[in-house]
């Protein structure tokens, strides 16, 4: 046998005694796009408000569409202001995908005004159920 042939198989043999980790990091990988894709996100309004107290207080579905409205009476879905007048557009577009109920975070120092008319506006935007988030009174 010709001396290159030799030593070709005994690099071979040294080979074969390494572990592969390419599957375990494949593995690894799908495991966690699953946990990615698998995961609940919170839709939250964007804005930080401090909501008024209430001793009648209940838990509403995790599906909910968010409406914020700060004490300056700026009016936020997902981030970003959409003032009173686009809150009938985001209700119409998110309920044609899923019926879902509209919860309002108003912030206690938001004028009822402001409150009731982005009220109305969710109901004229296609909402069945629209609810006005509280803190409770304990």
């Amino acid at each position: 046998m010709p001396k290159g042939f030799q030593r070709q198989r005994a690099n071979q043999g040294e080979a074969s005694g390494e572990i592969n980790i390419s599957p375990l990091i494949d593995v690894v990988f799908i495991l966690l796009i699953f946990f990615i894709v698998t995961t609940v996100f919170v839709d939250e309004t964007g804005v930080k408000v401090d909501k008024p107290r209430a001793a009648s207080q209940q838990d509403i579905e995790k599906e909910s569409i968010l409406i914020g409205i700060t004490a300056e009476g700026g009016v936020y879905y997902g981030g970003r202001e959409i003032g009173v007048g686009g809150v009938r557009a985001v209700i119409n577009r998110l309920q044609q995908e899923q019926q879902r109920p509209v919860v309002i975070q108003a912030d206690r120092e938001t004028d009822t005004e402001t409150t009731i008319e982005v009220l109305d506006e969710a109901k004229i935007g296609g909402a069945q159920t629209v609810f006005v988030s509280t803190v409770s009174a304990d």
